[in-house]
């Protein structure tokens, strides 16, 4: 397993400098047998009956036949309602793997608490080394969590490291345009390397945790519709996020742009809604094509790494489509007409978890 952390730095780095991008490095691979995969859930928990202090009851809400499951599993409230206890902060997922961050002593893990197929009597939690204090004032914020493999084989097999060396530490990579410093990072399956957007996603640095060679690309958008002046206003008016998305099924690689604007502010904290949104698909060229078509896939954007899976597979998912939610929206878009449903409501842990692989 591998696992990237992207922050968020203040300054406009050298090419003499090092690394923004603290890397964690793994030797551990799962590689057991599975028998049945489970469809795309959200999470939530509830609290225990009778009442234990800390403790809620994880539920899993099904996203492709609607159903909610109370489970029996535990988890410390702390973990879903960051907000309310603000000891241990989640700060991104990935792979049905969460990172916390402990405020009161530092402590980063890696944990499957909130995984609703994971063990329910032993969780998995695993250490990782102090977050390094990077050089020239960079700020202590991590943007997202990305990993290259669903699962590490055991503890004792999750050793990080620097190249060749056996101490377990971070190892930094340094990208010197300051269009990356906000940007997530996401694993590409098909390729075995981190990618990392630009904001405005016309670069795109990959890096590989094999070799350790890193480029940046440029990108180049095609076919871009067409818009009225009022939609143009709209969309001008609004923030963008860019997401970058595989498809392990198929091999593709999509960059969605999501265009949202503030809708209420609350408690002097702005809530934002999906307003619009435009999926490209990208080639070995560095043409980002615009489409309103990506066949019969589901794509999934959360604080969690995005991810897309079949519709065929889990039959109640729309095809053609994209399911988004975030820490007070959940939305869906019809990407054949644009059509856009979005509801503005909390979301206590605004994670998609992808399918999991379980016996």
């Amino acid at each position: 397993m591998s696992l990237i952390l992207s922050r968020l730095s203040k300054l406009r780095l050298g090419k003499s400098r090092r690394s923004t991008l603290p890397l964690l490095l793994s030797n551990g691979f799962y590689s057991s047998l599975r028998k049945k995969q489970t469809p795309p859930c959200l999470i939530y928990a509830k609290p225990c009956e009778p009442y234990e202090a800390f403790l809620g009851k994880l539920v899993r809400y099904n996203i492709n036949d609607k159903t909610t499951i109370e489970l029996e599993k535990k988890v410390r409230a702390e973990l879903v309602y960051n907000d309310l206890f603000g000891t241990v902060v989640t700060i991104g997922a990935s792979n049905g793997w969460v990172a916390t961050l402990n405020g009161r002593d530092g402590v980063l893990r890696l944990q499957d608490d909130l995984n609703p197929y994971a063990s329910y009597t032993d969780p998995r939690r695993i250490p990782l080394p102090p977050l390094v204090t990077l050089p020239r004032c960079q700020t202590q914020i991590v943007t997202n969590v990305s990993m290259s493999s669903s699962s590490p084989d055991d503890d004792e097999d999750c050793v990080f490291c620097r190249p060749a060396h056996s101490r377990y530490e971070w190892v930094n990579i340094r990208i010197d345009n300051p269009c990356f410093f906000s940007s997530r990072v996401v694993f590409s399956k098909k390729e075995g390397m981190f990618r990392i957007l630009g904001a405005g996603g016309h670069l795109m640095g990959s890096w590989d945790p094999q070799n350790h060679k890193h480029k940046i690309q440029r990108l180049r958008f095609k076919n871009i519709p067409d818009l009225t002046k009022t939609s143009n206003e709209l969309m001008d008016s609004c923030c963008t996020y860019e997401h970058l998305v595989e498809s392990v099924t198929t091999g593709e690689t999509f960059i969605v742009k999501q265009y949202k604007k503030t809708s209420e502010i609350d408690k002097g904290v702005a809530k934002m809604k999906t307003e619009n949104l435009m999926v490209f698909k990208l080639d070995d060229e560095g043409h980002a094509v615009h489409t309103r078509d990506i066949g019969g896939l589901v794509i999934f954007l959360s604080m969690s790494e995005p991810f897309c899976v079949p519709a065929s597979s889990f039959p109640d998912l729309f095809p053609n489509s994209v399911e988004s939610m975030d820490s007070c929206e959940t939305g869906f878009v019809d990407l054949a007409d644009y059509y856009v449903v979005t509801t503005i409501s909390p979301n206590a842990a605004p994670y998609f978890i992808p399918p999991q692989n379980i016996d």
